[in-house]
């Protein structure tokens, strides 16, 4: 019966184009709440039983295409249905400032595109026949490109779009290569299945090679990650929120599945797939440092993350490798939490972004400041979401990481000095990530919401609406409760690295300690309670006044003369990393005889070097040899009649000297 309702709401979702704009977003919370209830019902009984759940879906190519849910597709749809719901609502407040502009068909195609967007990363952790799969993975990334470019009127939005579609686009292209190879050596079946038997009886590790690159395309792993930084900040906050929330996480799933078919030959793979993620994350989070743009730099940090999570499923399949399980069950373990993790903390950040966007219109942080006496709510969460990201305790972001680095210290000694040293390295690394994670989030918040506002846009700013607010407390205590009670998710993320491992006793183990984490966590929660009480109590004695902050004796001046900006926060780590953020600055110095100095302006701006190396040149030489074949586009048609004149002889010529 629920697979009936489920492919009506499927069905229903066109007629999203019948219903006014004021009603479009409830029609479509209506159709998502039925899928997420469904799909939710299926995780929570693959969770229960401890197996597969198999459904029919629809027939297909002769036989019946079914739905397969275990316990690692239960997981993604929870995390994919829990984000989904709050993107939703927030969406609805967000959008309404573009009622006056968009029609009613442009409203109801986002919606449309937003609903079949879930449905599609629903159907890509349901379906195991590779045609099937493939054709979902599309149908995700047309949806997600309908999404980024809904201000169509804005021409860098399109450029921004169509560079993203064709990425996702050439992923497809080496998923479909991966699966057509496994198919031809072994002739079994067209599917994820399939891939046991090719495994079974190859060196996976060049199969291997070809779905991470597939995969990692929309993962965003470096260097395949040149869509995401420009992607994210095109979108709508909500769509940002849900692509780096959860959409990118449908490349990690990708290769987590992958990885269930590989019993052998897995040090290769947990090597390459470690330096990729170590090189993801101290990258992506070095090159957030340096942005100006808000949304890109939380992008950025989305690839930050990826890089955590990739470091997690590299260290547990080094640890499957070595036969050091308690390095597989926890790496794994950290990596597949911090999935769960990233998607609150990540989509948080983003709805908060996307209201400081929606009342001061910018996204550049050099123009914002004091927005906390503005913004205190919108301030509040960034602040949350800004502390979980940065791995601090007691927030979800430090459990994850906590159990990776439990993984490391507890392998150490266990199989030898080359396994140490690749320990030790990512230790350092991961260290080295969080140490700079709460560096640039130090920046963010200080920039953004403290000091005096740097422009009218931010003084002038005023608190979001409820229905942008109301998404923000479900995060929130999603995130609050995984770092206060992380017992809690234990049994199922037991269940999850099992499939992988085949033994949980190290997550068993960790237990106490986590226990002991929650009630330290408690104590310091206490503790500054009774603090706050006690100078509220104090406070009620005095009489408070409020006055100008010292400013050195001047506060009259233009705030970034007496206030830290992104630019002079950040300059001391530019210059350590010249080479790596490829920071370039802008500005006219002065004459020695210049005595009135005439106007300046000081810019700087930041480039990918991987970017640069792979997308930016290769597509630069290719327009300019576009443009010199363009000769032959005279737009004369005796031309054009004369070059099929010459194809007809030459075609001739070489059929009549047998050469084709």
């Amino acid at each position: 019966m629920s697979i009936i309702i489920f492919k009506v709401a499927l069905i229903l979702s066109i007629f999203q184009f019948a219903f006014s704009k004021k009603l479009q977003f409830y029609f479509s919370a209506f159709i998502q709440t039925i899928i997420i209830a469904i799909s939710s019902y299926w995780a929570i009984s693959a969770f229960s039983i401890s197996s597969k759940v198999i459904l029919p879906f629809i027939p297909f190519l002769g036989t019946s295409l079914n739905i397969e849910v275990d316990q690692l597709s239960a997981f993604f749809i929870l995390v994919i249905n829990f984000t989904v719901l709050t993107g939703l609502i927030y969406s609805k407040g967000y959008l309404q400032p573009y009622f006056k502009r968009k029609s009613k068909v442009e409203i109801a195609w986002h919606y449309f595109n937003f609903v079949w967007l879930h449905i599609s990363m629903l159907l890509v952790v349901m379906l195991r026949d590779a045609l099937a799969f493939l054709i979902i993975w599309e149908i995700m990334s047309l949806t997600s490109f309908f999404l980024v470019i809904f201000e169509t009127e804005k021409k860098e939005t399109i450029t921004i779009g169509i560079k993203y579609l064709i990425q996702m686009h050439i992923g497809v292209v080496f998923l479909m290569l991966a699966f057509i190879w496994a198919y031809v050596q072994t002739g079994a079946e067209f599917s994820f299945d399939g891939l046991a038997v090719y495994f079974q009886t190859h060196n996976p590790f060049y199969l291997f090679i070809l779905f991470f690159v597939g995969f990692g395309i929309k993962a965003g792993f470096i260097p395949f990650h040149s869509w995401l930084p420009h992607a994210h900040p095109a979108a709508p906050s909500h769509v940002s929120g849900v692509m780096s929330g959860v959409m990118i996480k449908m490349g990690i799933y990708g290769i987590l599945r992958v990885l269930m078919y590989i019993h052998h030959d897995l040090f290769g793979i947990g090597i390459f797939i470690l330096i990729i993620s170590l090189t993801s994350g101290l990258i992506g989070v070095s090159l957030a440092i340096v942005q100006h743009d808000v949304k890109k730099l939380l992008a950025y940090h989305s690839i930050e993350n990826i890089g955590i999570i990739g470091i997690g499923i590299g260290l547990g399949v080094i640890g499957l490798a070595k036969d050091i399980p308690v390095l597989a069950v926890l790496g794994f373990g950290g990596g597949i939490l911090h999935i769960l993790n990233h998607s609150l903390f990540k989509s948080l950040l983003f709805y908060t972004a996307g209201s400081v966007y929606t009342k001061t219109h910018t996204r550049n942080i050099e123009q914002l400041g004091g927005l906390i006496k503005k913004m205190p709510k919108t301030a509040l969460f960034f602040l949350l979401g800004a502390l979980a990201i940065s791995g601090l305790p007691p927030f979800n972001g430090f459990i994850s990481e906590f159990i990776i680095y439990s993984g490391m210290f507890k392998s150490l000694y266990a199989s030898g000095l080359n396994t140490d040293i690749i320990i030790l390295f990512s230790f350092s690394g991961l260290a080295i990530i969080g140490g700079l994670a709460i560096f640039c989030f130090t920046k963010v918040f200080s920039i953004i919401f403290l000091g005096t506002p740097r422009s009218e846009k931010a003084e002038e700013a005023s608190e979001v609406s409820a229905s942008m607010i109301i998404p923000n407390f479900f995060i929130g205590f999603m995130i609050l409760l995984i770092g206060f009670a992380p017992i809690l998710f234990m049994q199922p993320l037991s269940q999850i690295v099992s499939a992988f491992t085949g033994e949980t006793s190290a997550i068993q183990q960790i237990i106490p300690t986590l226990n002991n984490i929650s009630l330290s966590s408690g104590i310091l929660i206490a503790i500054i309670g009774i603090v706050w009480l006690l100078r509220t109590w104090q406070q009620k004695k005095q009489i408070v006044s409020q006055k100008a902050t010292w400013g050195c004796a001047y506060t009259g001046a233009n705030p970034a003369l007496h206030q830290y900006t992104a630019t002079s926060y950040a300059d001391n780590f530019v210059q350590l990393s010249s080479k790596l953020v490829n920071v370039k600055k802008d500005f006219n110095n002065f004459d020695e005889d210049e005595i009135f100095p005439k106007e300046r302006e000081f810019k700087t701006h930041s480039s990918d070097i991987f970017e640069n190396i792979l997308i930016t040149f290769p597509g630069n030489k290719l327009i300019v040899w576009l443009r010199k074949i363009a000769v032959f586009q005279t737009g004369k048609i005796q031309h054009y009649l004369l070059y099929a004149l010459i194809f007809i002889f030459v075609i001739a010529l070489l059929t009549y000297l047998n050469w084709i």
